[in-house]
Order: structure tokens, then C-alpha cells, then sequence
């Protein structure tokens, strides 16, 4: 072979391998570019992603602020309103109250006089009680409760059987539905 004929193949091996390193080198360009697609897609998608967490995060804060609101102002309408119902239930009984008073002016007979007033007490125990308001029921000697009574003084006791027991009842207890509202005054034996 001649020199020329070296060099032609030396220069047809150089351009292949020119060209099989472009071919290479361009490879691993599309690779790298889909390597950068990829996590820019994948970075795309987290941000897309925080972003729609984000605006959930943000309507449901809202929701809650305004469901606060709403219920804080039912709390107040229910706070304004709420003897409404046992008011109108009572405006008889002080109808009935004023006639009463009216009556005593007028009339001399006290049997009449006791005997109106004793309706009008019953209308308003009546009516106190559709509304679940009891009397507590406090025989002298039952127990004393705490959480029923409260000491007002202690006595000495007239017998044995009554020292720490309830001995006298200077003021009655409540009860509305069950909860006491007003605790029964009561003198302690000692």
C-alpha cells in the first residue's frame, strides 16, 4: 500500500470515529436533555402539586373562619332570645298579679284576697315547673350533702340522732332539670 492509501484509510478511520463520537456525544446530549425533562417535569408536578395544597389549605382555613363566625353569632341571636320562651309563659301570671294587686285596693274580704293569691301561686308553680324547676325536698334530719346543701351555721343538735344531720332548712334549693341552681340553706346539728 501506498502512503496515500495509509492516509485515506487513517483519515476514513478518523471521520468514523469522528462520527461515532458525535453519534455518542449527541446520545448522551438527548439523555442528559431527558434526564432535565424529566426532573423538571417531576419539579413542574411537586410545584403544581404544593400549589394546589396550598390553595386547599387556604379554603379551608376560610371554611373554618367563617363557620366560627356563624356559630358565634347563632350563640349570641340564642343568648338574646333564649327566656323569650319562659317570659311569655310568665306575662299571665304577672297579669294575674296585677288584678290581684288591683283586687286588695278595692275589696276588704281577706278570704278572697288569700284565696286569688293561692291561684296565682299555683299558675306560677305551675308554669316554673313545665320549665323543669323543682323544689329540693329537705326533711329536718336527712344528711348533709355538699353538693346539694349549704351550711349556713351549725346548732347544737336537739338529739343524737341529729348531730351532722340537717337540722333546720332557712332557705329552699333549686333544681332545673336536675342541675342545681340555687343550693338549700341549711343549719347543721352539732
Amino acid at each position: 500500500m501506498s502512503d496515500k492509501d495509509i492516509k485515506k484509510e487513517q483519515e476514513h478511520e478518523e471521520l468514523q470515529e469522528n462520527t461515532a463520537s458525535a453519534e455518542t456525544e449527541g446520545n448522551l446530549n438527548q439523555v442528559d436533555e431527558t434526564e432535565e425533562t424529566a426532573t423538571k417535569d417531576q419539579q413542574d408536578g411537586a410545584a403544581a402539586e404544593l400549589a394546589e395544597m396550598k390553595d386547599k389549605y387556604i379554603r379551608l382555613m376560610a371554611e373554618f373562619e367563617n363557620f366560627r363566625r356563624r356559630t358565634a353569632k347563632e350563640r349570641q341571636d340564642i343568648l338574646k332570645t333564649a327566656n323569650q320562651d319562659l317570659m311569655g309563659e310568665l306575662l299571665p301570671v304577672l297579669d294575674d298579679m296585677e288584678r290581684a294587686r288591683q283586687a286588695m285596693e278595692e275589696t276588704k274580704d281577706v278570704d278572697a284576697l288569700l284565696q286569688g293569691l293561692e291561684l296565682v301561686f299555683h299558675k306560677l308553680r305551675q308554669v316554673t315547673q313545665q320549665k323543669g324547676l323543682k323544689v329540693m325536698d329537705i326533711p329536718a334530719g336527712a344528711d348533709f350533702d355538699a353538693d346539694m346543701h349549704e351550711a349556713v351555721t351549725q346548732i347544737p343538735a336537739p338529739s343524737e340522732e341529729l348531730k351532722g344531720k340537717i337540722v333546720d332548712v332557712i332557705e329552699k334549693g333549686y333544681t332545673l332539670n336536675d342541675k342545681v341552681i340555687r343550693f338549700a340553706k341549711v343549719i347543721i346539728g352539732a
